[in-house]
């Protein structure tokens, strides 16, 4: 195992393991770690909202902004004052919640593959992010904005893009002017305009994206960014003065750290190391990693083009276009660059169904590592060999908790890419066909590796979503669990108890009529 493995897993047995921990108190829905795309959109709308506001209200100019602003935070503390604060701690949020999700997912491994261009899209949104972020501490004009823009300068200046030093612009105070102020201004708006086109494409391959957390999640971040305003409002330096070396100052670590940085080294360092992270970055899906899994197949004499499947999938893979040989009706075609392999688009499908005697049973659109008809055929078998008292089938995704050690003469266990490949219908056919109860394990609230899976089954099984599980089968024989991999005595568990229960019915309660596809099932 290389270093950088060893690493990544490191770093992602502890993000698991704080997850997990903070499951309990907010679940999955509340989860800020498990959400941290939404909540750096959400802070961001934060800033870009209390931007605007504070825009309006300023003077313009160099001199006047300073006294403008100053009055504005302590005269009017109560909205002005607050809407200030909000914006520098909800830009200090936005920094730090968008590093953390940039590790996460590096974590995870999610750079490569079918997530490379959201990788490559996300990187040059960090660098604007940041010169959004210093610039912002320029239109102050205080002490601290004197110090970051003299530092920036001579920092650029080390790079041969100027034909006279920038640093020159800082030396007297005369030299510092309205024109200034102006250029501040279209740095801190013209930069953020570019920072949400770059989030727009950053996502714009992904389907149903959230783009703002849950309510109670927004109520309260915005409430403790309140509270935090309140106790520690953001307040100006003293004022901008060329001619004196800034004296001790508030300083933002989360978006300044630059400056001390290079004051630590030298410019040469400070870019070097800056270069080589976003090169490194960029040349990570370059790294060995596993093979892509086999992309979603259609077949276009079973594809109705119904438009499920465009519906459901996580990414984006899936177009409909005009039949080739069918007049009037479309066809799927999917993007095996944007293809997860992770079958929901086949638990969507409605010729997904075992109940169907084709054989061999071919639908629309198809998981080769797994396809229908193969699934089929597992629980089949698996029906054949169950025996004892409650016999129970159990769907499991094979990411979540581990689910074979459960399997025993009365327990069928049958692993799956993804929970969201199960047609609901197999539900009722493993009832049908001699199974008291089916036990389906997802991953936990939003923790499937493919975004909407745990969702998508749920939703299908309740009937909230097509295709849903038919309304005569019983609430009563059907358990959803939610389970991570370290869920395994969860798992254990939940299934023990569903048996108990199960075995508690009278004997013909709920039962669904036999169904034989096969002459020799149950024979």
């Amino acid at each position: 195992m290389s270093f950088h493995t060893a690493l990544r897993k490191a770093v992602r047995r502890i993000f698991l393991s704080v997850e997990e921990a903070l499951d309990g108190p907010f679940g999955g829905a509340d989860n800020p770690l498990r959400h941290l795309g939404a909540m750096g959109l959400y802070l961001l709308w934060i800033v870009v909202g209390s931007g605007l506001y504070l825009y309006t209200v300023l003077d313009t100019g160099i001199d006047a902004v300073y006294t403008s602003i100053s009055a504005l935070s302590r005269e009017q503390w109560y909205f002005g004052g607050i809407m200030r604060s909000l914006h520098r701690y909800a830009a200090d949020g936005f920094i730090l919640v968008m590093l953390l999700h940039l590790l996460r997912e590096w974590s995870y491994e999610r750079y490569h593959g079918f997530r490379l261009y959201s990788w490559m899209t996300g990187i040059p949104l960090i660098w604007l992010a940041y010169a959004a972020g210093i610039g912002g501490y320029w239109i102050v004009w205080d002490q601290l904005a004197q110090l970051s823009a003299t530092a920036s300068s001579e920092l650029l200046d080390w790079l041969p893009i100027f034909s006279e030093p920038s640093a020159r612009n800082f030396l007297t105070p005369d030299s510092i002017s309205d024109r200034f102020f102006t250029m501040l201004v279209f740095i801190h708006l013209g930069i953020p305009l570019l920072l949400i086109l770059g989030l727009w494409a950053h996502v714009h391959r992904i389907a149903h994206v959230d783009y703002l957390p849950t309510r109670r999640v927004m109520l309260a971040t915005l409430a403790a960014l309140t509270l935090l305003a309140l106790l520690q409002p953001a307040l100006s330096n003293p004022p901008a003065n060329l001619a004196q070396v800034p004296g001790a100052l508030d300083f933002d670590w989360f978006i300044l750290f630059i400056h001390p940085l290079t004051s630590a080294s030298s410019p040469a360092f400070v870019w070097s190391l800056l270069f080589a992270l976003t090169a490194l970055l960029f040349a990570l899906p370059l790294l060995p990693h596993p093979p892509a899994d086999a992309v979603a197949v259609v077949d276009g004499a079973n594809c109705t083009g119904c438009d499920r499947c465009l519906a459901d999938c996580p990414y984006a893979a899936i177009a409909m276009q005009p039949h080739p040989t069918r007049r009037g009706l479309k066809i799927a075609v999917v993007d095996a660059d944007l293809c997860a392999g992770c079958g929901i688009c086949a638990g969507a499908c409605p010729s997904s169904t075992p109940f169907r005697r084709l054989e061999p049973l071919v639908t629309g659109i198809d998981l080769p590592r797994l396809a229908t008809n193969d699934l089929r055929r597992q629980l089949e078998d698996a029906l054949e060999r169950l025996a004892g008292r409650t016999p129970i089938v159990v769907f499991a995704c094979c990411r979540g908790a581990p689910s074979l050690a459960l399997r025993t003469v009365d327990t069928a266990v049958i692993e799956l890419v993804c929970a969201a490949m199960l047609p609901p219908a197999f539900v009722e056919y493993a009832l049908r066909g001699g199974a008291d109860g089916v036990v389906v394990a997802t991953c936990r609230s939003a923790g499937c590796a493919f975004r909407l899976g745990e969702r998508w089954t749920r939703a299908r099984l309740l009937g909230q979503r097509e295709p849903h599980l038919r309304r005569s089968v019983p609430s009563s024989r059907l358990h959803i669990v939610g389970a991570a991999a370290s869920d395994a005595s969860l798992l254990a568990a939940e299934l023990s108890q569903f048996r108990a229960a199960l075995a508690m019915l009278p004997a013909s309660a709920d039962r669904l009529p036999t169904y034989l596809r096969r002459p020799s099932h149950h024979a």
